[in-house]
């Protein structure tokens, strides 16, 4: 099966799974406003995928053409769960699957999944090669942490390495640090050292604090990575991958008429079967840097239904 990873030209872009962010209509948005190379969905859990409520969760699956190569990334720690979960992400016809072995929330750490597998190899390893068997030859990734309490780059990305991957997202902070504290992009450093010594060919991805695309460019080449993926920093620009834009000269009539189609694309494709607050989150993404920008977040953040938001972006 082809490998979609191997012909990315370097240094690569991806855009990362965030909960309740990247789905399909979200990431058609970036393809209209310069796409990355690389597409994550939402992370979903492999117990769910298979459960009686798998019909909801298959929302976070949807996806369109334009958005591929697309990878689907599940968390579990299961490994018969994460094998029929592969096996379903692979005859929905996605490029890629991913292991999520990084997330920091409370309530998926203490179920042993995300992060919480850094501190359980044995567990990681038998939820990789299940995944791995599952998949049916798709490539497998894993985006995960530089360590669970304390930094632990070079054992983990290590055992890690071993595998049979296609890339590794490593993401620069502890599981412990959440987003409180600037990203150890030295440590991101230390991974690729750790993987060229190794001499294994498996794509290295860094991850955290990147938000331009310039940076991304600057960082691969310092830490001597393959790959750059943004998650926080799409709120900032939706053009952020695109290096043709420059985002202080984007007018505010062009943010808005992207909110516009945003949540125009948001009623269309879910009518109603995902809660419209959902979208308020990306509000400030298109509303600021102009006068009067604060004023219409306030408003907008009151809607209730596209007809208001039409409403209140149609008069400005």
């Amino acid at each position: 099966m082809a490998n979609f990873w191997q012909k990315l030209k370097k240094p690569f872009f991806a855009l990362a799974p965030m909960d309740d962010v990247t789905d399909t209509v979200f990431r058609q948005i970036i393809v209209s406003c310069g796409k990355p190379d690389v597409f994550f969905t939402e992370f979903v859990s492999a117990d769910g995928l298979i459960s009686s409520g798998q019909q909801k969760l298959l929302q976070k699956f949807q996806f369109s053409e334009a958005e591929r190569p697309i990878v689907a990334q599940i968390w579990g720690t299961k490994p018969e769960t994460m094998y029929q979960a592969a096996m379903i992400i692979k005859d929905l016809g996605f490029d890629g699957i991913d292991i999520n072995m990084g997330c920091p929330d409370r309530s998926v750490v203490k179920s042993g999944a995300g992060g919480a597998l850094i501190d359980n190899p044995t567990l990681a390893q038998e939820v990789i090669l299940a995944t791995q068997e599952g998949a049916g030859g798709l490539p497998l990734s894993v985006k995960t942490r530089i360590g669970f309490k304390t930094v632990q780059t070079e054992q983990w990305i290590s055992f890690l390495l071993k595998f049979d991957l296609a890339a590794l997202t490593v993401h620069g902070r502890t599981v412990a640090e959440l987003s409180k504290v600037p990203a150890h992009w030295e440590e991101i450093g230390r991974a690729a050292a750790v993987r060229d010594q190794l001499g294994v060919k498996i794509l290295l991805i860094g991850n955290g604090d990147v938000t331009t695309f310039h940076d991304g460019l600057k960082k691969a080449k310092q830490f001597k990575i393959d790959g750059i993926m943004i998650g926080r920093g799409i709120f900032k620009s939706p053009w952020i991958f695109n290096p043709q834009v420059d985002t202080s000269q984007v007018t505010p009539q062009k943010r808005l008429q992207l909110l516009l189609e945003h949540a125009r694309l948001f009623d269309e494709v879910w009518q109603g079967s995902k809660n419209f607050a959902i979208l308020k989150k990306f509000f400030n993404s298109y509303v600021r840097g102009f006068k009067g920008a604060s004023d219409l977040r306030i408003k907008l953040m009151e809607t209730k239904t596209l007809a208001d938001v039409e409403q209140l972006v149609g008069n400005q």
